[in-house]
């Protein structure tokens, strides 16, 4: 943010960054935590293409790795899950970030936490399918873009992505 400062009729034009926001990084527990995290992932993910609830979920969830990102007012940012596409690999999907928060290193620190978890998990590698306009997102994160892949809704071009851990 820039201030410009009167001084003895001069005008300084001062650098004043603001203070980090506190992000809260955890596994949902319990329903209403979960609720949350599947209704942001709703609404950023499926509701703009009129999917109904319950299209955010799928078959993998119980055993799933599931993120959430929540700000010091425990407000819901981000969300993200992680699964053993094999026994070496792990894929990311569902990755969403509320939008007054994109932009704002919430999604970075909401990858670098799955990634955390891949490692721990001891996949050597994680894959995703970005949508088209993620795709200088994951690039940034050492994703490597792999291939063309589906065609969400007959509108969202997906590619493969692959990153080595």
């Amino acid at each position: 943010m820039d201030i410009v400062c009167l001084i003895a009729g001069a005008s300084v034009k001062v650098k004043v960054e603001r203070k980090a926001a506190l992000m809260i990084i955890s596994a949902p527990v319990g329903v209403d935590e979960f609720e949350k995290y599947f209704a942001l992932r709703w609404r950023i993910l499926r509701q703009p293409w009129q999917q109904p609830l319950g299209s955010e979920r799928d078959d993998l969830e119980d055993g799933s790795q599931h993120v959430m990102i929540c700000d010091d007012d425990n407000q819901l940012m981000a969300v993200g899950r992680l699964h053993a596409a094999s026994a070496q690999q792990g894929q990311i999907r569902y990755m969403a970030v509320e939008t007054s928060a994109q932009g704002k290193g919430v999604g970075s620190a909401l990858l670098e936490e799955l990634e955390r978890i891949a490692r721990k998990q001891i996949f050597n590698s994680i894959v995703l399918h970005a949508r088209e306009t993620a795709l200088p997102f994951y690039l940034h994160h050492g994703y490597a873009q792999i291939e063309k892949s589906h065609l969400l809704f007959n509108d969202i071009q997906h590619y493969k992505m692959l990153k080595h851990l």
